[in-house]
């Protein structure tokens, strides 16, 4: 998803790095690769938590077509959650409408395809 993110993006930095930039101080240009290395430690666990908390939650991974469902309802939350908390709220930033299709675009692919991964059994 981050690679994705990358190439429909504008070519400026993630929202992550103005993340980074805001508590360590500086522009936002600066962070872009911190930037990245934290949205991809942020997909690693996320991954993690749908992988454990799905099945907590009592439904099945077992069909690669219900897990890639689920996995678009956790594309959909994370993308929800990350236009209205972290951007919103933590960063201070307001996207415009190109940014936020892009985002909702990459955040619902990535659901997509850790539920189709998950539902495959290639880990199993």
């Amino acid at each position: 998803m981050t690679i994705l993110m990358m190439v429909m993006g504008d070519g400026g930095p993630p929202p992550t790095a103005r993340l980074v930039a805001k508590f360590a101080g500086g522009d936002p240009e600066d962070y872009a690769m911190p930037g990245m290395v934290l949205h991809i430690l942020y997909g690693v666990i996320a991954g993690g938590v749908f992988a454990v908390g799905v099945p907590l939650l009592g439904l099945s991974l077992s069909s690669i077509v219900v897990a890639a469902g689920l996995g678009l309802i956790f594309g959909l939350v994370l993308m929800v959650g990350g236009m209205m908390f972290w951007m919103r709220m933590v960063i201070g930033m307001e996207p415009n409408r190109d940014m936020m299709m892009m985002f909702g675009t990459v955040h619902v692919v990535y659901g997509v395809v850790l539920g189709a991964f998950l539902g495959a059994g290639i880990l199993a």
